[in-house]
Parts: C-alpha cells; structure tokens; sequence
C-alpha cells in the first residue's frame, strides 16, 4: 500500500496519482494513506466473514485457495489482487524469493506443507503449532502478492485453526515488542528452524483462549 512498505520496480509499483507515491494505484483513487489502510481492513472483514462460511473443516487448502482469499480480499481495490507479483520486492534489506520462481515455490507450497498438514481438524496443540508455524514461514518467504502476504498468511493461520476447533485467533501479541520477534521468527525460518515461529504461534493461542475465557 505504501512506498515504506516494500521496494519494487516495474507496473505494480505505480502509484496513485496525487498520493505522493504514498499509495499504490488502486481501483478507487485513494490517495491518502488511513483512507486505504481502513478500506483494506473493512475488506479483510468481510473475506473472513465469506470463508468461514467456504472453507469447512475438512478442507484441504491449495495455492489456488491463497489466490482466491487474496483476490477476494483485495479485487475491489487493486487490478493485481489475486494474481501472483510479476515484480521483486525487498524489505528492510531482506530480499524475498524472486518473482519468476514464485509459481514453482507455491506448488511446492501446496505440495509439501499444505498437503501435509490441512486440514487441521481433530488435530492436537503440537500439531496444530507445527502447521501453522511452518506454512505461514513459507507462505511469508515467498511472499507471492505485491501487497498484503502478511495479512494473507494471517488469514489462512486463522482459518486452520478454526479447523482445529480454536476460536479466530488474536495476533495482538505480534504489535508492539512482539513485532520484532515474530521478524526475527520469520528470519530463522529460512534455515528450516521454525522453533521461534511456534512459540510465536503459542503466544498467539494463549492470548486467544485468554480472551476467549477459555484459557489461562
């Protein structure tokens, strides 16, 4: 959404004119900044009020899947949404997978770690952490849109654990200092060491069992 976010060339990359490249081209003309964080976020509402109602527990999620959440999300304001990035982006000098292999890693994606563990119905707390630490990692490393991957990957999180009887997850724990842990999470996930990222996703499910009453 914004010029702080990422850093990218090519037609994704445009603009909205008046925005002072603050706000990427989009289907609305918005040009300021809390406008379009508010819209995404009524947007990202009213998706998890479609898949909960879509994606039942016994469902397998595929890479086509992540496609229609983000499309679904995001169609009404951005030309790209749904569609895999056809642009390289970094962030904070971190460098994500190149855009050409993106395809290939998402069937890997699906092949692999969505296969292997979806649906999370039935399954225990060690499974479930296992899972959603390990998809979100890859999904995130890959990050396969040119806006919105972490929220996305958020989604299916929530999704997944719903699967496995938990209530919508509560990531408030991943703002303020637990933001730079969950970055540092994610950064030791590309060794395959996914340990941080599970105890990121324990504190996540502690706090929402906590507010949930159903947890101490």
């Amino acid at each position: 959404m914004t010029e702080s976010r990422y850093s990218a060339h090519g037609i994704e990359a445009e603009f909205e004119p008046g925005s002072r490249k603050r706000v990427l081209r989009n289907r609305l003309g918005i040009v300021r900044v809390r406008e379009m964080q508010q819209v995404e976020s009524e947007a990202l509402i009213a998706v998890q009020k479609w898949a909960v109602s879509y994606f039942g527990p016994s469902h397998r999620f595929t890479s086509a899947d992540i496609r229609e959440l983000h499309g679904r999300w995001l169609g009404g304001i951005y030309l790209w949404a749904g569609q895999y990035r056809q642009v390289n982006v970094s962030k904070g000098g971190f460098v994500f997978a190149a855009a050409a292999q993106v395809p290939r890693l998402m069937q890997v994606l699906e092949a692999e770690e969505l296969t292997a563990y979806t649906p999370c119905r039935g399954v225990d707390d060690a499974r479930l952490i296992a899972a959603l630490a390990r998809i979100h990692a890859e999904l995130v490393l890959i990050h396969p849109f040119r806006e919105g991957n972490g929220r996305c990957a958020r989604l299916l999180a929530w999704l997944m654990a719903l699967q496995a009887g938990l209530p919508p997850l509560d990531f408030s724990v991943w703002s303020g200092r637990g933001r730079q842990t969950y970055f540092a999470a994610i950064q030791t996930a590309i060794e395959r060491d996914y340990a941080p990222l599970e105890r990121c996703f324990s504190r996540v499910i502690v706090r929402t069992l906590r507010v949930y009453g159903r947890g101490a």
